[in-house]
């Protein structure tokens, strides 16, 4: 084996150095999740001849963002996967339900984790509409945040435009929660399998089912709006 293919063996990470690479970012993320995203088509790792994943570099970034579409969009697997075909392809696809859209190469870098200050200057936020949302809980209070508190925030600033303020919104938080929690009760049955597999199959039921309760959500509010 020459030099430069033994330093980009040593740089491969194993299925438990991605976990710890990634885990404090996603704690839901596991083992089964990983084969299971595989079995999906969304990621590809290497495998050595016996058989073991192996994860370079862009696959754990590619792997970031497979998760952070989930965690902070809430999008299916399915939907997902047709998004990273037009980024493979070279397009430059809006993420499906935001008004954001990611150049081909942001994949293969790191999501941003923005400082407080840094959070309010890109969205372009006063400090107390940020602070204000905090105390409502519409963001979270601790430092990193990512592109989806970004997103958040100017919306927020947009609505203060028409004198809506995050002390309105206050009750959203409370909504979410007891979503969540029926959520989580439809989920106890799968919940307690013990199949390989079926925590990560749980989880992306539940990021379904958010989808699908948020849908019925828009179609009140267009309806009450008469819109």
């Amino acid at each position: 084996m020459s030099a430069q293919a033994a330093r980009k063996a040593a740089a491969l990470l194993s299925i438990g150095q991605v976990l710890a690479k990634l885990g404090p970012e996603f704690p839901d993320l596991s083992p089964s999740k990983l084969r299971f995203l595989e079995d999906q088509g969304l990621i590809s790792p290497q495998r050595t001849p016996s058989g073991y994943r192996k994860f370079d570099a862009a696959d754990v970034e590619r792997l970031r963002y497979i998760l952070t579409l989930q965690r902070d969009h809430y999008l299916p697997l399915k939907v997902i996967l047709s998004h990273l075909d037009d980024i493979d392809a070279g397009r430059s696809p809006q993420i499906p339900g935001a008004n954001v859209r990611v150049e081909a190469p942001s994949i293969l870098g790191s999501e941003r984790r923005l400082s407080r200050s840094e959070l309010q200057a890109e969205a372009g936020a006063s400090k107390q509409l940020l602070a204000d949302a905090i105390s409502a809980q519409l963001l979270p209070g601790a430092e990193p945040f990512g592109e989806a508190a970004v997103q958040a925030l100017r919306s927020l600033v947009e609505l203060q435009r028409f004198g809506i303020e995050p002390r309105h919104l206050r009750g959203m938080r409370q909504s979410a929660q007891r979503e969540a929690a029926l959520i989580e009760s439809a989920l106890k049955p799968m919940r307690g399998r013990r199949e390989t597999g079926s925590q990560a199959k749980a989880a992306e039921t539940a990021r379904d089912l958010a989808g699908q309760i948020q849908a019925v959500r828009d179609l009140l509010t267009r309806d009450a709006l008469g819109a």
